[in-house]
Order: C-alpha cells, then structure tokens, then sequence
C-alpha cells in the first residue's frame, strides 16, 4: 500500500517538475507545412533530465526519474517510450534501474527518427526532405534535435519563399446590359407610307370655301349650270309676253 502510494506522489512531482524548464525551452513561432505560422514544437534534450547516479541512487529516486521521463516523453507525442518506461516501472527497481542505464536511449533514438520521418508528409517541400534525408543519414541525438528544434523551420521558411504568392480572384461585378427600346424618335424619323385607298376622302382643292365648317364643296358647272340658265331665260321670256298682252288689252279698252 505505501509503495502504490509513494508511487503516486511520483508521478505527481515529475508532472510538475518539467513545466519549468519546458517553459524555459519556448521557442519562437515557426511555419507549418502549408506556410501557416505556429507556435513550434519543442523535443527536449531528456538526456538533461539524469542528473543522479543511477548506481548509487536508491529507488524512489530511480522511480522519480522514470516518471519525470514518462512525463515528458507523453506530452512530445512519442510512440515507443512511453509505453516502454510504464512497462518498467510495473516490473523490479533492478529492471527499471537497467532500463534508464542503457534501454531508454535506444528507444528514444527510434522516436526521434520517427518524428523526423513524420516531417517528410506529401505536403513537404524539396528543402525539407533534403534536411531530413541527411540527418537520418547518421546516429546523432544532437542532430536529431537540432533538426526538429530549428533545421525543420528553418527548410520550411525555404520551401515557402518559392511557393508563388496566390494572387486573390477578383470577382466582376455584374453590370446591368441596356437593352435599346424602340423610341418616338427612332419611329417618327422612319418614313410613313400611307396606301391609297378608294375610299379615302378628297382632299379639297385649294380656296375652296369652309361653308361654316361642315365640309365645302367643288362649285356647280356643266349640265346643272345650263339647266338653271334656260329655266331663268323661259321665265323672263314668259313675264315678257305678259307684259306685251296686258298692255294690248289696255290700249283696247280706251280706244
């Protein structure tokens, strides 16, 4: 009871312990592989983190360590030791104590060139994977990190400053078409064409008379002129005889 006790303050200090010094590790923000600007992820040296002898050291202070690793290691992400040191410390303190001797860096060493391998997606640019083929080249912790820590922003920042700068599509606005009506103007300028028709009526001839605005019409000659004239002669003729024969009976009588 009192070591699963013991074991549980452990892990509560080692959680508390590295937020300092991972704090002190804040690196400026670097690029994503699309050329976004983010805050870096920063892999700590965890060989910093030993600083007793672990032969001399007694078992709390043997699990102390552990847990400050498994801490650390579980906040980078890393898959094989995390699941490797809590596998330890199920076991013996001579178990675990031969693990951080030795074990540990190997597996450590395996999640580092995963986490560089993870770098070269299908998004990564030529400078990137130039940077990461040429670090896993060799077996160095120290370039592994420096890689991860400064050489991965620093190919990024490479690789988007030849990326072309997408230009913004400028979308036209609609401009309203005019469709062209027909207009007075456009109509009065055709010439009209009126057809001739048999029962449009006489334009009067010019000085004809109004007649009080009822319609004038063409003065009377020919035929009906005649007429007139010989009925205004007979009747002259006629008054003429009647004068001639009322005046003989007149004379007649006085005789």
């Amino acid at each position: 009871m009192r070591g699963k006790m013991a074991a549980g303050v452990l892990m509560a200090l080692a959680l508390l312990i590295p937020a300092a010094p991972a704090a002190a590790q804040a690196a400026a923000p670097g690029l994503d592989a699309s050329c976004q600007t983010v805050e870096r992820k920063v892999f700590k040296d965890l060989r910093q983190l030993i600083t007793i002898d672990l032969d001399t050291a007694n078992e709390a202070e043997v699990r102390r360590l552990a847990y400050q690793i498994l801490a650390e290691t579980t906040a980078e992400s890393l898959p094989v030791l995390p699941p490797a040191l809590e596998e330890k410390l199920k076991g013996s303190a001579d178990d675990l104590r031969a693990f951080l001797k030795k074990g540990w860096l190997a597996a450590w060493a395996h999640d580092l060139r995963i986490s560089i391998g993870r770098t070269m997606g299908d998004d990564a640019g030529a400078n990137v994977k130039a940077a990461a083929n040429k670090v896993l080249d060799g077996e160095s912790y120290d370039a592994y990190l420096a890689y991860l820590n400064e050489g991965l922003y620093d190919a990024r920042a490479l690789d988007c400053a030849t990326k072309p700068t997408p230009t913004p599509t400028v979308t036209p606005t609609a401009t309203p078409t005019v469709t062209p009506s027909a207009t007075s103007s456009a109509t009065s300028s055709a010439p009209v064409t009126t057809p001739a028709s048999s029962s449009a009526p006489a334009t009067p001839a010019a000085g004809a008379e109004d007649n009080g605005g009822e319609g004038g019409g063409l003065p009377v000659t020919g035929t009906a002129t005649g007429l007139v004239a010989a009925i205004g002669g007979l009747l002259l003729l006629l008054g003429a005889a009647g004068y001639v024969i009322g005046r003989r009976r007149r004379s007649r009588f006085v005789a």
